[in-house]
């Protein structure tokens, strides 16, 4: 079985490229009427090349500057180029675009092609040959072989064949096998056709797939069946990475499928409006590239408008320089981990640089912190679990999947890295059901833990005189959480670190609590046995607070200062009691309830010696903790 790949070409208007493929395959890329007519190709042309060993599908490109976006588009999926320059014209704008798109696009292997020979004498041949080893010095042509070529004569055609041969056999020894990975094609045209429906065409990227097999549009996200395929006008069942692809789709209309969206295996892909990126600023440009420069993003074969972000401390990029950046869009594109893209100037339209996809996804604020910055550089490691670590990091607290760090890392073996990662406690498992848990970096666990710390110091603050205060109070700050029970146990490795204390209900934070002055130190104590004197007969706090000659502002608070260290017990708002009292009293009580199996609440009146006023809620009070039991007018031990 001959090896699939794609060859695309590349350089400057009316420099041959269209003829070239129509002596090396038989087959005129321009198919539009426009073109035939202009001499110029405006939109992309496909066609194949059989070689042995290899069957390389052809993609022509545009070479005027007013359609580089067909370019880029038919850029996506190659697996080598053909640098083309004309030898009566030698390098002009376009042959340096080309070039530099090819290469932020990660290209590794080509062929450069000097065609119309027979126009220049041999000495023009060699200055022009010169120049073009200038231009590709310290790119991935370099080392490429030059071929000189005549579409008029047929000369050069032979040796250019063998060049082509020679560099896909350098291609194929880099290449990963993909036949067990996801499917994945970039739609560079779709059509109708009468009988059949709308019908897709694009480079397959990754994967195999059939007649039959259900798959997802992108970024969409409608699922569709495959009705039919084809590879160059031939009808298949199958088609697979490198190959040229046509096919027919059932379950959405023509018009539903522009250029820039993609057909990938059921949830393989997620859409997406934010992306970190490495960017790479070419070394040519006149000018930085600038923070909050507004740019059109070029990733497979989608153009989406949107704002480039630099880091905090850049304020711009300077030619050739190297860095990260965050990629605001305008609309949802889909991507994976290490993804070329390329970037250009909304006004005037020029290709400011590129590079490769550190995180496809939304990061957890629009507003990135060190942290983040210092993680989306992680992200790009060679290092697998570094790489892993920071893609979890840089999710936040979304509830992403085992799934997910695949397509944020391309580590297909991620299960054995995530265990790896929970046993070293760089990632933490949570536990909701039998069926569900939450995976967390403990980084994020750790910045929850420092806003618990944050509003607990606050709250504080704000109550000088509360020994502590309700979980229930602090983890209303945090509403946020997408989750309870990072609350939970972000609350939990606080109290394992001894930051934070529970007081009964309450929580506190070490070494902090009510500092009382000497006048409030007194009340407090005064106030603690005048309750516990009352026994069950407490006055409301009101009634207390208007008895008191100094510090009356202070009660409610000491009050609250000793619910909360556990001296008092609040029965209903207007009801303290010391605890010594109560304590007492379930004693009594559960030694009647023993004796006579059931009380009424007069029964409890009787035996405590209070007046219905207080033992009615003190009865509820004791349903609602589960001290007793209630039926109809009967009260039983629980």
């Amino acid at each position: 079985m001959p090896t699939n790949l794609i060859l695309g070409t590349s350089g400057h208007i009316d420099h041959g490229k269209s003829s070239l493929i129509r002596i090396l395959t038989g087959t005129d890329p321009d198919r539009l009427p426009e073109e035939k007519k202009r001499g110029i190709t405006i939109e992309l042309g496909y066609a194949a090349l059989d070689l042995g060993e290899f069957h390389l599908g052809i993609v022509d490109v545009p070479g005027h500057e007013k359609f580089v976006r067909q370019m880029l588009a038919g850029a996506t999926g190659m697996d080598l180029a053909m640098l083309v320059v004309a030898a009566d014209d030698s390098i002009k704008q376009q042959t340096r675009e080309h070039l530099d798109i090819l290469r932020l696009l990660n290209l590794r292997e080509g062929v450069i092609v000097l065609t119309k020979t027979d126009l220049v004498e041999a000495e023009w041949l060699d200055l022009v040959e010169a120049e073009i080893r200038e231009l590709v010095q310290g790119t991935f042509l370099e080392m490429a072989s030059i071929v000189r070529v005549s579409s008029k004569t047929g000369a050069g055609f032979d040796d250019l064949k063998k060049a082509i041969l020679d560099a896909a056999r350098r291609v194929v020894d880099d290449l990963p096998d993909s036949s067990t990975a996801p499917f994945r094609m970039a739609i560079d045209r779709s059509f109708a056709i009468e009988g059949f429906g709308a019908v897709v065409t694009g480079s397959v990227s990754s994967g195999v797939l059939r007649v039959g097999d259900v798959i997802e549009l992108q970024p969409a996200q409608i699922e569709v069946r495959v009705r039919g395929l084809q590879n160059h006008d031939t009808k298949s069942d199958v088609v697979s990475r490198g190959q040229r692809a046509a096919i027919n789709l059932t379950g959405l209309r023509h018009g539903e499928i522009p250029r820039g969206n993609e057909l990938a295996t059921l949830g393989h892909l997620k859409p997406t409006n934010q992306l970190a990126v490495e960017l790479l600023a070419l070394p040519g440009l006149d000018k930085p590239v600038k923070d909050r420069s507004r740019v059109r993003f070029h990733l497979g074969t989608s153009e989406v408008s949107g704002v480039l972000r630099l880091p905090h401390e850049k304020k711009q990029f300077e030619p050739g320089e190297r860095g990260f950046a965050v990629l605001f869009l305008s609309e949802s594109v889909v991507a994976t981990w290490g993804q070329p893209f390329v970037v250009r100037l909304e006004s005037p339209v020029t290709t400011l640089g590129g590079g490769r996809i550190a995180f496809p996804n939304r990061l957890s604020t629009n507003r990135p912190t060190a942290a983040d910055w210092n993680a989306i550089a992680e992200a790009v490691s060679p290092d697998p679990k570094s790489r892993a670590s920071a893609a979890a990091y840089l999710a936040g607290l979304s509830n992403w999947k085992p799934s997910d760090l695949i397509r944020w890392t391309a580590i297909h073996q991620i299960d054995e890295i995530i265990e790896t990662m929970i046993s070293e406690k760089t990632i933490v498992r949570i536990p909701l059901s039998k069926e569900r848990s939450w995976l967390v970096h403990s980084a994020r666990l750790e910045e929850i833990s420092a806003t618990i710390e944050q509003h607990l110091m606050r709250l504080h603050q704000e109550h000088p005189l509360r020994l502590g205060h309700s979980v229930s109070e602090v983890q209303h700050c945090l509403d946020y959480l997408p989750e309870p029970e990072l609350f939970r146990v972000s609350l939990e490795r606080l109290n394992a670190a001894k930051k934070v204390h529970r007081i009964g209900a309450a929580i506190c934070l070490d070494g902090l609590g009510p500092k009382l002055s000497k006048g409030e130190t007194q009340l407090y104590g005064e106030l603690v046995e005048k309750i516990r004197v009352a026994g069950l007969a407490v006055e409301p706090p009101k009634v207390l607070a208007a008895g008191v000659a100094k510090n009356r502002d202070s009660v409610p608070q000491l009050l609250k200062l000793g619910v909360d260290s556990g001296q008092l017990l609040q029965i209903t708002p207007d009801w303290i009691v010391h605890r010594d009292v109560y304590d007492n009293v379930l004693e009594r009580l559960k030694a009647e309830f023993e004796r006579a199996k059931t009380l009424t609440v007069s029964d409890i009146r009787s035996l405590l010696d209070v007046s219905r006023k207080f033992a009615v809620p003190l009865c509820e009070y004791l349903d609602k903790i589960g001290f007793t039991i209630r039926d109809g007018d009967q009260r039983r031990l629980a």
